[in-house]
């Protein structure tokens, strides 16, 4: 049975991290510096002395929700892991809301279990990357703390949160965090100090959202291939650039929700035509103002 605040525990090289790695259309730059950032911390750390060197083995994907963080980052991993071609790689994604409690004392006493007794005990089996997805959930910053909420209990829960990853990281140069967040801002400046690096991840140009239309594409015409054709127009439209403004997620979404105009094409999605998936953007954009 899964412990409690973790969500999956993978043995990498894996499948289907593989596909996220690939599916993820972002600047080949950013996945270079990840890649490289992660090979770094688990090859070097081990080596070199803290003081002089002060790695944390903390990476932060930053951004917008539906860029498509989480998913590089569990595609990260498992490049590593074909990277190192060592003894299995792990790989813990830790589900933060589950350590939340109302209770005084309960919130600190989850995350310091998780720490110090989990993870720990999993980075002193074998080289392990933990994903910490939503960090600002576990270290929220202080400064900001609603009086309406239990700012000590918060606080007590950040420290435990520092003091877990500065012990972490003294003692296991072969475990690495992969962190994520929506909101930059909203993380503690003091974790944030901790981060070796930290990298943006924003809404797709319209290069890339050409791609992310493109692949969404491909992978219906597998089974309705008239969609073909239409992936064809597309690049000859403006289509695209109609896109700009959207995250991955929700242009992917539209490609489904322009097949809802009809009964026929939501029967058969390969009478999709332009005009559908520019009713459906144009649709997803309206809504994305209301929020």
């Amino acid at each position: 049975m899964p412990q409690k605040g973790i969500l999956k525990e993978v043995t990498l090289p894996a499948k289907d991290f593989s596909d996220q790695w690939d599916k993820i259309i972002v600047p080949e730059e950013i996945k270079t510096r990840l890649l490289c950032q992660a090979l770094l911390e688990l090859t070097v750390r081990e080596h070199i002395s803290a003081v002089s060197v002060p790695l944390h083995g903390i990476i932060l994907l930053a951004g917008p929700p539906g860029t498509g963080k989480t998913s590089l980052a569990r595609g990260l991993a498992n490049r590593v892991a074909d990277s190192l071609k060592g003894p299995g790689l792990k790989f813990i994604e830790v589900e933060p809301h589950a350590l939340a409690s109302a209770n005084l004392g309960r919130s600190q006493q989850s995350v310091r279990d998780l720490l110090q007794k989990t993870i720990s005990e999993h980075a002193a089996m074998s080289p392990l990357i933990v994903l910490l997805d939503e960090i600002e959930t576990l270290a929220p910053d202080r400064r900001r703390l609603s009086l309406e909420a239990n700012p000590f209990d918060v606080h007590r829960a950040t420290d435990a949160v520092l003091a877990g990853i500065d012990q972490l990281a003294i003692s296991y140069p072969r475990l690495l965090f992969l962190a994520t967040t929506n909101f930059r801002e909203a993380v503690d400046e003091a974790l944030l100090s901790r981060v070796d690096l930290v990298v943006w991840i924003d809404k797709p140009p319209r290069e890339a959202c050409a791609a992310i239309l493109s692949d969404t594409l491909t992978a219906l015409a597998g089974r309705w291939p008239a969609l073909k054709t239409l992936e064809q127009e597309i690049k000859n439209s403006s289509l695209p650039q109609e896109c700009v403004g959207l995250d991955a997620r929700q242009i992917r979404k539209s490609v489904v929700a322009a097949c809802t105009f009809s009964k026929e094409c939501a029967l058969n999605p390969g009478l999709l035509t332009l005009k559908d998936l520019l009713r459906a953007i144009r649709a997803m954009h309206r809504e994305d103002k209301r929020q």
